[in-house]
């Protein structure tokens, strides 16, 4: 469901290339501000300047309990900025309402999603470390908000699973903003099947039955469970056996239209897709030419055909 609206996410400063980390030095991420900069208005965000922290400064790390931890200057253990970045994340997720994701700096005590270091007295950081202090804060206050580092987002497959993610999110956006139906609420749900069930079959059956009994419940409530469900199950990464899955499905409605040897290729593709051989690209542009050929109005109404804008080239290398 196109849309004129640009679709705004939240992202680390640094990574568009500001001079505001503790060095007055940056970390521009190429694939930020070159690629998806081109799909999407990015509105950015340094925590730790936004306290009142010059630049440059002292830098801070995390220090104590990895599942608690207190943001404290390297050189100056006085200096805590824990409570000012915790009520600024949660003032961010307050204030930016209308973010449909969020990219975030890899291990900074402020922004890391995971992972961070966490220091303890004896010097050392723990093994598994925590998550940045405004990071946490802002992932607390939005569940269901699409968030991802820049360093995993070099993983095609995270990647192509958090932008499918921010895609859905805006789509459900715009579906609120048009006004909740349940004729709107299933509709949502019927473009999502495949897609979901390639990244989670179990959240794709819990969610089908949470929709059973939808005339039965309150409309809002059930909505908001449905949605943050939903947001759970597309988290989880697809995999070539999901999608592989997924594809055989959409074959079937295909069965009739097919000839012998059309429908032999098509096999073969999947499977050389589910053995690693080709990426996902391949067998799914040759089923989209067949539904080109013998057209569906329900598979055409599908996500999972065109999760994302095609010039990405999300599902070349996944």
């Amino acid at each position: 469901m196109p849309s004129s609206q640009p679709i705004r996410i939240g992202i680390s400063a640094c990574l568009l290339g500001a001079p505001v980390r503790f060095n007055g030095g940056h970390k521009q991420s190429q694939l930020c501000s070159d690629v998806l900069a081109r799909h999407f208005e990015f509105v950015p965000v340094c925590p730790e300047v936004a306290i009142g922290l010059g630049t440059p400064r002292e830098a801070i790390r995390l220090v104590g309990d990895p599942a608690a931890p207190r943001a404290r200057g390297s050189r100056r253990p006085e200096l805590d900025v824990t409570a000012e970045l915790d009520a600024y994340g949660r003032r961010v997720a307050s204030e930016l309402q209308d973010i449909c994701g969020y990219i975030l700096m890899q291990k900074s005590p402020s922004c890391g999603m995971q992972r961070v270091k966490v220091y303890q007295e004896n010097g050392y950081p723990t093994e598994g470390g925590g998550s940045g202090i405004f990071a946490a804060a802002l992932m607390r206050a939005c569940p269901d908000l699409p968030v991802e580092e820049d360093g995993r987002l070099n993983d095609p497959v995270l990647r192509e699973n958090f932008l499918t993610r921010v895609f859905a999110y805006a789509e459900w956006r715009r579906l609120l903003a048009a006004g909740l139906t349940p004729k709107a609420l299933i509709a949502y749900h019927s473009r999502y099947k495949y897609q979901l069930m390639a990244n989670s079959p179990e959240h794709y059956r819990r969610l089908g039955r949470l929709l059973a009994d939808l005339g039965q419940q309150h409309l809002p409530a059930l909505a908001a469970s449905y949605f943050s469900e939903l947001m759970q199950g597309l988290r989880v990464t697809a995999t070539r056996g999901t999608h592989s899955n997924v594809l055989q499905h959409l074959v079937g409605y295909l069965k009739k239209a097919l000839s012998r040897e059309e429908k032999y290729e098509m096999q073969q593709l999947i499977e050389q897709y589910r053995s690693g051989i080709v990426p996902l690209v391949v067998p799914l542009t040759l089923l989209k030419h067949h539904f080109r050929r013998h057209p569906d109005q329900y598979v055409a109404s599908q996500a999972y055909l065109q999760p994302h804008p095609e010039d990405l080239s999300l599902r070349n290398a996944i």
